[in-house]
């Protein structure tokens, strides 16, 4: 095990938790957006919400043999972003028939983005940033502890 192999964990996991960030602040700041994108028959769609989907780094078979046999001499190798998904959830409907993008009975189809929801993840994201930079701290400190010792 590489003495910055924590150094490394804890930086994979602030790239990943930034990107979580970003993704969330782009489905508040999309939050009342009708027409992000034309679907097949040529029609605007609203936003959908974006999500994260993160997982480990190492995802080798030899990987899941050494830790379901506890032969595994290494802990995690980080996190990565695997994929960003949308959100399957219906868009909400709103009645507002003075509005462009109005149907014939009046609703407007708005983005499933929910600000509360978007809010708490967003304070999730930060907190485990906020952590992950509490870590990484932690081994840099102790990595310049251990070359005072050789003084």
């Amino acid at each position: 095990m590489s003495i910055f192999q924590s150094l490394n964990i804890s930086a994979s996991a602030l790239t990943a938790q930034r990107l979580r960030m970003d993704i969330t602040s782009s489905n508040i700041a999309n939050a009342q957006t009708t027409r992000a994108t034309v679907n097949e028959n040529g029609e605007y769609e609203p936003y959908r919400r974006k999500m994260v989907v993160f997982e480990p780094k190492d995802q080798s078979f030899r990987s899941f043999l050494e830790q379901a046999t506890n032969r595994s001499s290494t802990p995690g190798q980080g996190v990565v972003v695997s994929k960003i998904t949308e959100d399957d959830e219906p868009f909400k409907l709103m009645y507002n028939p003075s509005h462009p993008d109005a149907n014939a009975d009046g609703y407007v189809q708005m983005p499933n983005v929910d600000p509360l929801k978007e809010m708490v993840d967003l304070m999730s994201a930060t907190r485990s940033y906020e952590a992950n930079v509490t870590s990484l701290n932690a081994s840099k400190n102790m990595l310049l502890k251990a070359l005072e010792i050789g003084k």
